[in-house]
């Protein structure tokens, strides 16, 4: 398994800062700057949408949960089956989430 890098957990417009989780200075992507003053709300849009369970991998990843399409992460569903609150970034993911996602992207796509 290869190592997860962390990037910045900054938006603005939907566009995630490329530069490294920590990193001094403005938050980058691509040609687009902004400060945290410019950033979009840690609230992600994607909260309350309607979702379903993804497809699982061998081992139950992720386990009932549904892919947000704004932030792409996988969340809870409630009895309603919409997306539960969340933020686009959840600062206590583990390497272990961020690796099994990322197999999970490369087994189903988005």
């Amino acid at each position: 398994m290869s190592e997860v890098v962390t990037f910045c957990r900054s938006r603005n417009d939907g566009r995630r800062c490329t530069r490294p989780l920590g990193h001094a200075g403005l938050h980058r992507h691509r040609t687009i700057m902004w400060s945290d003053a410019g950033a979009d709300p840690a609230h992600c849009s994607g909260s309350g949408e309607p979702g379903e369970p993804a497809a699982p991998l061998d081992d139950g990843f992720p386990d009932g949960r549904a892919l947000c399409p704004v932030c792409l992460r996988f969340i809870p569903l409630d009895a309603d089956s919409r997306l539960l609150a969340h933020d686009t970034a959840d600062e206590t993911e583990t390497d272990v989430e961020a690796s099994r996602r990322r197999d999970w992207l490369n087994a189903h796509g988005w």
